[in-house]
C-alpha cells in the first residue's frame, strides 16, 4: 500500500533512574486508501526512518459489509522490501513474478522489490461474500545501497515458522532478526529487528537492544520507561540500555529497529538512495515499462500527478 523530515534531540543518556529512554512520540495520521483508512506512523516530518524501517501503517480494524473489502489495484515498488502482517482477516497478494498468496493472521509476507516489482492486494470472493474484518500492519524496509537493485522476490512465511516464546510470562514473537535467544527465519538485508508482544495488565517486558528502536502500541496502554504511551502512538527510543515496557492494561506492542542506512528519497511507492532512480521509476510506470501482474492485468493505479 503508499507518503515525507526532522529534528530529533540527540542524547547519550542510558536509561537509569531520572533519565527517560524516549526521544520522540509519533502520533499517526489517518490516510484514506479508498474504502477504508490506515494510521500512517512512518515516515513523518519528525522522523523518516527507524533503523532500516521507512514506512509503518496500521490497518484497521476495519469492518466491511458483504460485497466490499480491500481492493488495492496493481502498483509498483523499487529499492525496498514490504512486510505484511495481519492480526485479523485475509489479504490476497498477487505480483508480477506470478506469486499468488493469501496471507492470514500470524503469517509474514516479504516482498523484495529490488530493481522493480508490481503487486496488487485484494480479497478472495469467498471472503468478500460475507461481512468481515481486516486488521494488521504493513511496513517497508529500505534496502542497503548494495542491495537496492537486486532481483525482485516474494517469500511467504507461515505463522508456524515464526518463533514464539514466553519472556517473564509475556508472549513474544520474533518476526524478524534475533531477540530473546531465538532468530526469525525471515530474510533480512541489514541488521533488522521486528518483535510483537502481548502483555497482560501489570506485566513488564525488557526490550532487546538495537542501534535504533521504536515501540508502537497497537492496543491498550503502556509505559515505555517513565513515559506513558497512548494507543496507536510510537515511542522512538534514545540510545539507552535496560529499557522496559510496563502494561497498564492488556496491550499489544510492536518493536521495530535495526541499523540506520542513511537518508532515503521517497515518493509515492518508490524508495531509493538516489532521486534519479525514483525519477526513472516514475517515467517507467507512466510509460508502461513495468511488468504486469498475471491474473490482474486490466487495472492499475496511475502515477499521481
Amino acid at each position: 500500500m503508499s507518503i515525507a523530515e526532522p529534528r530529533v534531540v540527540e542524547s547519550d543518556c542510558r536509561f537509569e533512574a531520572g533519565c527517560d529512554a524516549v526521544d520522540l512520540i509519533i502520533t499517526p495520521r489517518d490516510k484514506d486508501l479508498g474504502g477504508f483508512s490506515v494510521r500512517r506512523v512512518l515516515p513523518t516530518a519528525q522522523r523518516q526512518m527507524v533503523g532500516p524501517w521507512i514506512f509503518f501503517d496500521h490497518m484497521g480494524p476495519a469492518d466491511f459489509p458483504a460485497g466490499s473489502g480491500i481492493n488495492v489495484r496493481p502498483h509498483p515498488h523499487i529499492n525496498l522490501a514490504t512486510v505484511t502482517y495481519l492480526f485479523e482477516g485475509e489479504i490476497l497478494h498477487r505480483d508480477s513474478l506470478g506469486s499468488l498468496q493469501a496471507i492470514r493472521p500470524g503469517d509474514i509476507n516479504l516482498m523484495v522489490a529490488g530493481s522493480g516489482i508490481v503487486h496488487s492486494e485484494r480479497e478472495r470472493p469467498e471472503v468478500t461474500a460475507a461481512p468481515h474484518r481486516l486488521h494488521g500492519l504493513q511496513l517497508w524496509l529500505a534496502l542497503p545501497e548494495a542491495d537496492e537493485e537486486i532481483a525482485p522476490a516474494f517469500i511467504h512465511y507461515p505463522g508456524a515458522d515464526i518463533p514464539a516464546r514466553e519472556v517473564g510470562g509475556v508472549r513474544v514473537r520474533v518476526m524478524m532478526g534475533q531477540a530473546y535467544g531465538v532468530r526469525s527465519p525471515v530474510k533480512t538485508f541489514a541488521e533488522t529487528l521486528y518483535v510483537e508482544a502481548d502483555l497482560k495488565a501489570g506485566q513488564t517486558l525488557a526490550l532487546p537492544d538495537a542501534p535504533e528502536r521504536a515501540v508502537y502500541l497497537a492496543s491498550g496502554r503502556v509505559h515505555v520507561g517513565a513515559t506513558a504511551l497512548a494507543p496507536h502512538a510510537m515511542a522512538v527510543l534514545k540510545e539507552a540500555t535496560g529499557v522496559s515496557v510496563r502494561a497498564d492494561t492488556d496491550a499489544r506492542i510492536a518493536l521495530i529497529g535495526g541499523e540506520p542506512l542513511g537518508r532515503r528519497f521517497i515518493e509515492w511507492n518508490f524508495v531509493s538512495s538516489r532521486q534519479a532512480r525514483i525519477d526513472q521509476a516514475k517515467a517507467d510506470w507512466r510509460g508502461g515499462r513495468f511488468a504486469t501482474v498475471p491474473g490482474d492485468e486490466t487495472e492499475f493505479i496511475p502515477l499521481p500527478e
